[in-house]
């Protein structure tokens, strides 16, 4: 009987997919070639109309085809995925990506051998995210955990990693023990800061770390940052953070001042560096109004009516207490 402190856990891959279907084909061509296999892979088909999950049916990667009635967007999409993951697939871990991220061929291995190396039982593990160029790509680069101690970023280095306190979507590597005692990403986030919510929520009591030698391609169609100009879609970036910083409790007073602060000075310069302003004052002020107006839908809600895989989301909010 093995003595090690991680035996050998049943992973499950989670993609969402909407209209593109080429990067989708290359999403799963990583997947299926790697050093250590997936034990599963389940595609969330968010309601496209190119033939996406027709595409992922097809792949010889014979991957579990959730299909939504509607676009939920990346937040919804990978709610109901997480969920389908470990209520019909017995997840231990859950490796999550968008359907323009392509893992290179060691990227799982070498989470879980940093996972395994790590002394102590870390909740989230994250890839190093690289662009089409092999830059390091900023538009998804973990926060590291501030105020570690010396102590536990030894633990961290041990394992040939750093400590975060959060970290994108973008090849993200969850224990299923903190999905279901937290519950699953805010699907009415739609877009934008679901991510750092939800990564952040986990990571609030528990050890989150980024792994350089685990290595995946986002292939966004530009380089750059969260910063870059988003148009309309500033509605989404101002009234997400507005409710994490006033509806969530990822964070806690410290982290909303720490974060609240470093984002009123990034909205700031994406403002200043657009060349629409007042498409993004609009949005933005929208956004405020609205974040400060309403709450977010419990996810079970917002995925309401989607068939089985409702069900399940439900089943896990209510284990986690957030129905």
């Amino acid at each position: 009987m093995s003595t090690s402190p991680h035996p050998e856990p049943r992973v499950v891959a989670v993609v969402v997919a909407y209209n593109r279907r080429d990067l989708l084909v290359q999403t799963l061509d990583g997947l299926q070639g790697q050093t250590r296999p997936v034990d599963a892979v389940v595609v969330v088909d968010n309601a496209s109309t190119d033939g996406s999950g027709d595409v992922a049916a097809a792949h010889p990667l014979a991957a579990d085809v959730v299909t939504l009635s509607r676009n939920t967007g990346g937040a919804g999409g990978f709610a109901a995925g997480i969920a389908h993951a470990l209520q019909a697939h017995g997840a231990d871990l859950v490796w999550i990506m968008d359907d323009d991220t392509v893992p290179t061929g060691t990227a799982l291995l070498e989470l879980l051998l940093a996972r395994q190396a790590y002394p102590g039982d870390p909740a989230v593990l994250a890839s190093r995210v690289v662009w089409t160029d092999g830059r390091d790509h900023p538009m998804n680069t973990p926060r590291p955990r501030p105020g570690v101690r010396a102590r536990l970023a030894a633990r961290a280095r041990s394992a040939g990693a750093v400590q975060v306190r959060s970290a994108s979507f973008v090849s993200l590597l969850l224990d299923a023990r903190a999905v279901r005692t937290d519950g699953l990403p805010m699907a009415a986030y739609f877009i934008w800061n679901d991510d750092f919510e939800y990564s952040a929520r986990l990571l609030r009591r528990r050890v989150g770390l980024s792994v350089p030698s685990s290595v995946v391609r986002h292939l966004t169609k530009t380089f750059g940052s969260t910063d870059a100009d988003p148009g309309e879609r500033f509605y989404y970036e101002v009234r997400n953070k507005i409710w994490l910083f006033t509806r969530s409790r990822a964070l806690g007073p410290a982290g909303t001042v720490l974060y609240g602060g470093s984002t009123v000075v990034r909205w700031g310069r994406t403002i200043l560096k657009s060349s629409n302003r007042p498409v993004l004052l609009r949005a933005g002020a929208r956004g405020f109004r609205d974040g400060l107006a309403t709450r977010p839908d419990p996810t079970p809600a917002v995925l309401a009516g989607m068939g089985p895989v409702s069900d399940e989301v439900a089943a896990i909010e209510r284990g986690a207490g957030r129905d």
